[in-house]
């Protein structure tokens, strides 16, 4: 019985290693979220089944310094609900301006916000509903679909331009 205890205590202090240092890459680094919901459809496809939809790799360094461009899809905390997380791109940046969609109000977003929407407007709960979010809910940038093998790689930076401005 001693010999099998001397076998195993290497392997559980190298899961227990292994399993600090993936939580200090998933909270300080990086982290892998599935999507849900079809507000960000077409560029991601949603599904109950973590096989079925797709999953994406997140970074967190660009949260040390807020560097962030219009187009970057963001993982934020809901502005409403800081236990719900959503994905959606960012639109405009603090102290831009932005014509509202199907409006012809222009808004001036705050310093310390930005303004995010899904790329599935008709269903998508987003900032045209709570307006612009302040950038401390914002926990990573998505840059990668990494499941399915069929979608696999670095995401579009994308944004409707003509709805943005800098003064």
């Amino acid at each position: 019985m001693g010999r099998s205890h001397s076998h195993l205590w290497p392997l559980a202090k190298g899961s227990v290693a292994g399993a600090l240092i993936g939580f200090t890459i998933s909270d300080r680094y990086l982290t892998v979220v599935p999507t849900k919901g079809e507000s960000m459809h077409p560029t991601f496809t949603a599904s109950d089944s973590a096989l079925r939809g797709d999953v994406v790799l997140a970074e967190r360094g660009c949260l040390q310094t807020y560097k962030f461009s219009r187009g970057d899809v963001v993982l934020f905390k809901c502005p409403r609900n800081h236990t719900e997380l959503f994905v959606k791109r960012l639109i405009a940046l603090p102290g831009e301006w932005i014509r509202l969609p199907a409006s012809s109000e222009i808004i001036k977003i705050p310093e310390g916000h930005c303004w995010v929407e899904g790329d599935n407007a008709a269903r998508s709960w987003d900032s045209r509903s709570f307006g612009p979010i302040p950038l401390g809910l914002i926990t990573g940038r998505v840059t990668h679909i990494i499941w399915p093998p069929s979608k696999m790689g670095r995401l579009e930076r994308k944004w409707p331009e003509s709805r943005t401005s800098p003064f």
